[in-house]
């Protein structure tokens, strides 16, 4: 695949019904790019696809992947389409396996039948395991805690190998903590029931929910609560299409870190909540989660040099994006999950 003047690339993108492949598909249409999205709505919205057309089904299903992949006359496949949480990866670790390392399999055997060989992967730094030096690059070992992590570096070391062997060309993008909400409050956050902190605390803030409860309170870290880089799910969305670009171009195969190089503790989150609010946020000090290391930093220097990706979003915009998506969320979702994942 190699960018042609005037032309409008089409991408598959799956999972992009979900939070971080909407707001990618937001970012491809506006830069000129069709995405085409392929989503069970397992645990995606309907209604947040609405940047492309939206087309039902499982990666799993090779026969439909084929058929979507010519028909649509696709270009390259952003693969978003996962199961994604640590604690429940730990509960259901065949699950997780069956999900995101077979059926991703079979997607990537999908796209060598169909002849579409450029693939951004969506992956993360939960590969990396516990830290053994901050901030965490590309060189560190990779050595996951949780079945989470091991399947999506299955995934990574699979895309080497069907690059050496067919030709696939790839980028993995090792996500930290995907936060905030798009900027004109259009999509945003919404799972059921909701893992992430930053929405529980806000709706812990807003009487949503009772509270919110804090897994870990005897970490080394400053204030006992685990540390995580959290970066602006808009700043994501940009590295997407810089990684499609970066292959479009012919440049080389490899995997980038997608992060701020700060990091932030639950507590600190929780007062960045209510000082934005002006409302005090009721919690409950929890045990630990299995698989949760106590500190992620993302060192991605590589991702500005090489792709030219840099965030320009901080915590305050996070905070404010996120603020307002779950003033204006009820539009789009009747009820509010009541999930206590953190």
């Amino acid at each position: 695949m190699r960018l042609r003047e005037g032309a409008v690339l089409r991408i598959l993108v799956a999972g992009g019904a979900g939070y971080i492949g909407s707001h990618t598909c937001k970012a491809l249409a506006r830069a000129g790019y069709t995405p085409v999205v392929v989503d069970d709505l397992t645990t995606g919205n309907e209604w947040a696809v609405r940047w492309g057309a939206l087309v039902r089904g499982n990666i799993g299903d090779r026969d439909l992947m084929v058929r979507v992949l010519r028909t649509e006359k696709i270009d390259a496949v952003i693969h978003f389409a996962a199961s994604a949480y640590v604690g429940e990866s730990m509960a259901q670790p065949q699950n997780y396996f069956r999900n995101n390392v077979v059926n991703s399999l079979s997607l990537l055997d999908s796209m060598l039948e169909a002849d579409v060989k450029n693939l951004v992967f969506s992956s993360t730094c939960a590969t990396y395991g516990d830290p053994q030096h901050l901030p965490l690059e590309e060189s560190h070992p990779q050595c996951p805690t949780n079945p989470y992590g091991e399947s999506k570096l299955f995934i990574e070391k699979a895309m080497r190998w069907y690059g050496e062997a067919y030709g696939l060309r790839w980028v993995a993008l090792r996500y930290f903590n995907a936060a905030g909400a798009d900027v004109e409050t259009e999509i945003g956050e919404s799972h059921d029931p909701e893992p992430h902190i930053i929405p529980l605390v806000m709706q812990a803030a807003r009487g949503e929910r009772p509270e919110v409860q804090i897994f870990g309170t005897d970490y080394a870290t400053p204030d006992g609560t685990a540390i995580r880089d959290y970066i602006h799910v808009e700043d994501l969305a940009q590295a997407h299409i810089l990684a499609i670009q970066h292959l479009a171009n012919g440049a080389e195969s490899g995997a980038f870190n997608l992060g701020t190089g700060r990091g932030y503790s639950v507590r600190e989150i929780i007062a960045a909540v209510e000082k934005h609010s002006g409302k005090k946020v009721p919690s409950r000090d929890k045990a630990r989660r299995p698989g949760d290391p106590r500190l992620l930093v993302a060192g991605a220097e590589r991702a500005h040099q090489i792709l030219g990706w840099k965030p320009v979003h901080d915590l305050d915009s996070i905070i404010s994006t996120a603020w307002a998506w779950e003033g204006r969320k009820l539009k789009h979702s009747p009820s509010i999950p009541k999930g206590e994942e953190q």
